[in-house]
């Protein structure tokens, strides 16, 4: 074949795939989005903040301002944080970038990347600054940053999550990794370059993960591959020992309230329920109920199990081999998502470790929710991932973290979910 003929070949397939990305960040920008950048402009950014700037502009210029679609803000900060302008100071596209492209360094040390998180928190992701986080709009955070914090960010990073607040981290060869890693939503949520003159090399990646996270976000489009919707297998592992017996009614409480927000089907989403203290006892399999009717009608009328010690490593083993299976209607070896959500009140009497990786090692996404009782490093071995070990106080605090276990489970299934080469005419967006 000569070669004219392989170029005009390419030109079209180049031309026809353009033209479909182009359509889905088109339908994907349609989605309401608050986006908050944070900069460090301590004095390690003097000459990397030019290039923040520039960075700022470009995402902005994408983005589809208005003030019922996205709405920016923009915070420096170095020893303490100072907003440049709030998420309903400006309503267009072109003052935005008039504000950003008069921006000025602020200079200033130590590097409080804490207290600029916990800034956010309480005065930029606020009703009054314009955010609408009440209304179920994204909320997104992009932190630009060129060295480590000299205070601690463990627990403002913490509270941004625990709000439903998306923080994507970008870093330099300057900052600490483990430190950008922690702030970040999940560790795909951390990007990183050598120096910030090299940030116009993450902006796709950027673009990436914004878009996960619309994907992820309930009420928001869904990408969806030949008009077939993403299904998953859930099962709930629930703590049914005599010390949970006051919080049972609360977590079969959070499980009603999970399942309301699935999309219950043979084809689409399958629940299954266990309890265990000494010993597990299965509630119901993935096959056993088709409606969500029928699932909801089950968790409310469970019964707390009772017993004692409390055997997690046995009750993960029981899940492997007993309910993560085919004929207990998994459909793990279709490449259906498998997500587990243990929900757990104390600390094992058993081992957890080797249990833990060989549900990880199938491919199961472990969510570990736990309480004051527990012990939060066992959970955190258990987890995915340590982002996936949530925490409350007590179990009837469970409806403070509803949205974020569901945004991370969304997140999560988006991640392992196999992606579809693109098609002509296939993509669509519901």
């Amino acid at each position: 074949m000569s070669k004219h003929i392989w170029s005009a070949i390419f030109n079209i397939l180049q031309s026809s795939f353009s033209h479909i990305f182009f359509r889905l960040l088109s339908a994907e920008s349609d989605a309401k989005k608050d986006i908050v950048f944070l900069l460090d402009g301590s004095d390690g950014t003097r000459n990397g903040f030019p290039a923040m700037r520039d960075f700022v502009e470009r995402v902005v210029k994408k983005l589809n301002v208005g003030p019922n679609r996205d709405r920016v803000s923009v915070v420096q900060y170095s020893r303490d944080a100072e907003v440049q302008f709030y998420l309903n100071t400006y309503t267009s596209r072109d003052a935005i970038g008039d504000a950003v492209r008069g921006l000025r360094h602020r200079g200033g040390r130590p590097l409080n990347t804490g207290s600029a998180l916990q800034y956010v928190r309480d005065n930029i992701f606020t009703n009054s600054s314009g955010s609408r986080h009440q209304q179920g709009v994204p909320q997104i955070l992009i932190l630009l940053n060129g060295g480590r914090s000299s205070d601690s960010i463990d627990i403002p990073a913490s509270a941004l999550k625990q709000r439903g607040i998306f923080t994507i981290t970008i870093g330099t060869q300057s900052s600490d990794n483990n430190e950008l890693q922690k702030i970040s939503y999940g560790p795909s949520y951390s990007l990183s370059v050598p120096e910030l003159t090299d940030l116009p090399n993450v902006q796709d990646q950027l673009s990436s993960v914004m878009s996960k996270v619309l994907r992820a976000v309930p009420g928001t489009p869904t990408l969806t591959v030949d008009g077939q919707a993403v299904g998953r297998d859930v099962v709930f592992l629930l703590d049914g020992s005599d010390t949970t017996r006051n919080g049972f009614s609360a977590m079969r409480d959070f499980v009603q309230r999970v399942v309301e927000t699935l999309n219950v089907d043979d084809n689409r989403d399958r629940v299954s329920v266990v309890q265990y203290s000494r010993d597990a006892a299965v509630q119901f399999y993935l096959n056993t109920y088709t409606t969500k009717g029928e699932i909801l009608d089950i968790v409310r009328g469970l019964r707390h199990k009772d017993g004692r010690p409390l055997n997690t490593g046995a009750a993960l083993q029981y899940l492997r081999d007993n309910v993560f299976t085919a004929s207990a209607g998994s459909r793990r070896l279709e490449g259906v998502p498998q997500v587990l959500i243990l929900l757990s009140g104390g600390r094992s009497f058993d081992s957890v470790d080797a249990l833990a990786a060989e549900l990880k090692q199938l491919g199961v996404l472990i969510f570990a929710i736990g309480t004051r009782g527990s012990d939060s490093r066992e959970l955190q071995k258990i987890a995915h991932d340590t982002s996936y070990a949530l925490s409350v106080t007590e179990f009837s605090d469970l409806p403070s973290i509803q949205q974020q276990l569901q945004t991370s489970v969304n997140t999560a299934v988006i991640d392992v979910t196999p992606e579809s080469p693109p098609v002509i005419g296939t993509f669509t967006i519901t």
